[in-house]
């Protein structure tokens, strides 16, 4: 019995003794991970998401400049061109390998806008001719000229090459040849792959808001006011990706039958006013078999038949103008006097600079078409954060200067189409685009002009880009301006 208490004692002091010893012995440190840090060498280790075309498989500093050989920031970023597309950029960029494209497109309408910008000063009685929307001073002194011109760099030219556009999703894109040429989607780039032939998306982004474009979508622009867009929609602004909710209209025919817009418009950035010959629909529907006359580039003549090689390398037929009528009153009467199937008819859109924090009167109208006013009208209503200030920037230049413009319309109607005879002869189709009636208050509220219009009603002939059939009555729209023999509608 005591050999046996003498073992277990023994047994027990040795387990105790390697507890101990295997308490005591030092603990291997684990091994020091390898380093985390990314080396830096060129500017895809951190823009790793961009692709590149074929056409355009070059290093970034051909474009933006920059120095691609560092990885810090600020010496990589050193010179860094933003936006080399920009027009101020177009031609030290893309003009090394597009000089000619660039030259022509610097004196095109869609680069210069002068045409608008012309049509609205000269409707307000100012006499000077402007080459393009850069142009357009920037007056200081109140007067009715400098109205005009603020509301013309502010309100109304926001849509053009230098600037990125409003901040809606299906509305920013970018400047310069980016604006045509890059993908946009959700209000961010979404490739950089140039695209040769711009689609719709890049059209519509401009061409949106009850304009000549939008109409060919059937898009119709509700009434600013809420009353006039509730309950049918939220007011989340997620259904609103052109800035305001739209009627779905019957779109254009040929919308219908696949065609974009560059289709018919191939040359919109040709240098000058217009073409030689302006394109209309009797350029491709009224030719005639042995007729010889020009044809746009991708119209082919086969045997007796015109059809036309669409974008997507389809081929489609032309019709041509058969119904006896074109030949009664073809020379007389544009084609969408009887086949535009509805019409953008706005009457009387009132604008109003305001320099007074008095934010209250437009309450049910922060939805303005303007994503930098309705910001501002929702904060300040609505939000917890300090007020913003009345002021707004400059569109062509980004400076903010005091005063937001306002807008509103009496009546945002498309059923009655408006025709009338031109100054040409030619019985077309009207609408008020320069119905337009301009108002301002100072920050006292003072009354410093008030309901300012122009020199006409402001209708001018324009062509909406809502074709289809001719309806059953289609003479009934224009009977009334014609004289003699030919007032008397014919059955056929």
């Amino acid at each position: 019995m005591h050999c046996k208490s003498l073992f277990i004692f023994l047994t027990l002091l040795l387990a105790i003794s390697g507890c101990k010893e295997e308490e005591q012995a030092p603990v291997s440190q684990p091994a020091r991970p390898a380093s985390t840090t990314r080396t830096i060498t060129t500017c895809t280790d951190c823009h790793s998401g961009v692709r590149l075309d074929k056409n355009h498989d070059m290093a970034c500093t051909g474009c933006h400049h920059g120095n691609d050989q560092s990885g810090d920031k600020k010496n990589a970023h050193q010179g860094l061109v933003a936006m080399p597309a920009h027009p101020d950029n177009m031609a030290r960029s893309c003009g090394r390998c597009h000089g000619k494209l660039i030259e022509k497109c610097q004196g095109s309408l869609h680069f210069t806008l002068a045409r608008s910008v012309n049509l609205t000063r000269k409707h307000f009685g100012l006499q000077d001719t402007l080459p393009s929307l850069t142009a357009i001073p920037e007056q200081e002194k109140e007067s009715r000229a400098a109205l005009v011109d603020d509301m013309l760099r502010r309100r109304c030219l926001r849509c053009h090459l230098y600037s990125r556009g409003d901040d809606y999703p299906y509305v920013r894109h970018g400047t310069g040849c980016a604006a045509c040429h890059l993908q946009f989607a959700g209000g961010a780039l979404r490739s950089h792959k140039f695209i040769k032939k711009p689609g719709d998306w890049q059209c519509i982004s401009c061409h949106y808001a009850n304009h000549v474009g939008a109409d060919y979508y059937g898009q119709f622009e509700h009434d600013f006011n809420w009353e006039y867009r509730t309950p049918y929609n939220s007011a989340n602004g997620t259904d609103r990706p052109y800035g305001v909710e739209l009627h779905d209209l019957v779109p254009d025919i040929h919308q219908q039958r696949g065609l974009i817009c560059i289709d018919c418009h191939s040359d919109l950035m040709q240098s000058g006013a217009l073409k030689k010959e302006k394109l209309t629909c009797a350029t491709c529907h009224d030719w005639q078999p042995g007729q010889r006359k020009p044809f746009p580039a991708n119209i082919r003549l086969t045997g007796q038949k015109l059809t036309l090689l669409s974008h997507d390398g389809k081929k489609r037929s032309v019709p041509l103008m058969r119904h006896p009528a074109h030949a009664r009153y073809g020379k007389e009467v544009a084609c969408q006097v009887c086949h535009g199937q509805w019409s953008f008819n706005d009457q009387a859109t009132c604008l109003l600079r305001s320099e007074t924090d008095d934010y209250d009167l437009f309450e049910r109208l922060t939805v303005q078409s303007s994503s930098w006013v309705e910001a501002l009208l929702t904060r300040n209503l609505f939000g917890d954060e300090n007020e913003l200030p009345p002021t707004m920037p400059d569109g062509i230049t980004g400076k903010q200067r005091p005063g937001v413009w306002y807008k509103g319309f009496v009546q945002r109607r498309w059923e009655e189409m408006v025709i009338r005879r031109d100054r040409d002869g030619i019985i077309k189709v009207f609408r008020p685009i320069l119905d337009l009636h301009l108002s301002a208050i100072d920050t006292n509220g003072h009354v410093l002009f008030d309901n300012l219009t122009g020199r006409s009603d402001g209708y001018l002939p324009y062509t909406p880009h809502t074709t289809g059939p001719a309806g059953l009555f289609y003479e009934q729209r224009f009977l009334h301006l014609l004289s003699g023999p030919e007032k008397t509608a014919r059955p056929w």
